[in-house]
């Protein structure tokens, strides 16, 4: 998604040239391309698919919605199989509409869970839950602390469900490093991803991930911290940015390398 305007032909090529070797793949491209063509793509450039993104929005309350939720992400777990990625990252759904019940939804999610974590385990997948910044929690995350992602985690094997640790979403908290401990002492660390806090923030929020050493996050100090607690695992990089979409996508990733070289890599 760093580089969404780059086809996925085209993301292999910058990829090759910038002696990149992980993906991070996200569904819509994948889908649109095709799911078994863009697997064939990627392993025949020798590209590793890092996680899978996105599942969840399990918090629905009307019973044919929630079957709906729940066969969409046995379909995506299905994906993630198919392109050699054992991770799943979940983002997992804002209030309904006219719901106030935030306790609610979050039960709901671990309701959906029941159903998926042994669904997916059988495949050989773990699913992540993603935390997402406060901001989100109405429409699209109520899961806003890597605390209370860890109290829905707990309820299953941590081989089944961990957590995904995004910069992004966690930098503010001052309980993130302790639960980081939390999360490394039970394993549950499946993947990290960077993107720095710039502001002002776009109309909307969405797309206000800032590139690389351009906010405020300290992207050394958290890539330490995970590792410290035990996540040996890649490092996704993933922004969401208008401005650096209507860029061209092969400068884009060269300067996304380099800043990952310049800000999250150990001096």
């Amino acid at each position: 998604m760093t580089v969404k305007q780059l086809g996925l032909p085209e993301l292999v090529d910058a990829c090759a040239e910038l002696g990149v070797r992980n993906v991070g793949t996200w569904r819509e491209p994948v889908q649109a391309y095709g799911v078994e063509k863009a697997a064939a793509l990627l392993r025949d450039a020798g590209l590793t698919v890092t996680t899978h993104c996105r599942g969840g929005f399990l918090t629905a309350l009307e019973a044919a919605e929630r079957t709906a939720a729940l066969d969409d992400n046995k379909r995506a777990v299905d994906e993630a199989v198919t392109l050699g990625t054992d991770v799943l990252v979940l983002v997992s759904g804002g209030l309904p509409a006219g719901s106030h019940d935030l306790a609610g939804a979050r039960e709901r999610i671990a309701e959906g869970l029941g159903v998926l974590a042994p669904y997916a385990a059988e495949r050989g997948v773990r699913l992540a839950i993603e935390p997402l910044h406060p901001m989100y929690a109405a429409d699209r995350c109520v899961v806003s602390t890597l605390a209370q992602a860890l109290d829905i985690a707990e309820r299953f094997p941590a081989e089944q469900v961990g957590v995904c640790v995004d910069t992004y979403h966690i930098w503010w908290d001052d309980q993130a490093p302790a639960q980081l401990a939390r999360a490394g002492a039970q394993g549950r660390i499946a993947t990290f991803q960077l993107a720095d806090w710039t502001t002002p923030l776009p109309e909307g929020v969405l797309n206000g991930r800032g590139q690389l050493g351009d906010g405020a996050i300290d992207l050394r100090y958290w890539r330490d911290l995970v590792e410290r607690h035990g996540y040996t695992g890649p490092v996704e990089v993933e922004l969401f940015n208008d401005g650096l979409w209507a860029r061209d996508g092969r400068e884009v990733l060269a300067e996304t390398a380099a800043r990952f070289t310049r800000h999250a890599v150990r001096e």
